[in-house]
């Protein structure tokens, strides 16, 4: 039994027209709640770095998984994208572990 390979792209579709949001948006949104997610099932804090590898290693298994799927007419235009896709999600989860390990009073109201 195999799995259509563009499953995966056709839930993103899905929840992307159904929430209204753009796919960067998404990407955005996605990033942090991964990392939360993360850090709650592994028990650790948003200053250690297993909940930020766990954003990235999704992250680059969703552009791979891009890549295999998609078909765009020019190579580079959609590695730019998926360069953009891997920005916007990671940016925000590089800020929260720079905070959470550099000035982790900004994240809690304790010492």
């Amino acid at each position: 039994m195999s799995v259509d390979p563009t499953v995966w792209l056709q839930a993103k579709e899905l929840l992307a027209h159904s929430s209204g949001w753009p796919m960067d948006t998404l990407h955005v949104v996605a990033g942090v709640a991964v990392q939360l997610a993360a850090a709650a099932l592994l028990r650790c804090s948003l200053a250690e770095w297993r909940p930020w590898l766990a954003v990235l290693a999704l992250e680059l298994a969703n552009e791979a998984h891009d890549l295999w799927v998609e078909r765009w007419p020019s190579l580079p235009m959609q590695l730019g994208e998926g360069l953009s896709d891997l920005v916007a999600t990671m940016l925000l989860p590089t800020l929260l572990l720079i905070v959470a390990r550099h000035r982790p009073a900004l994240l809690s109201r304790r010492p």
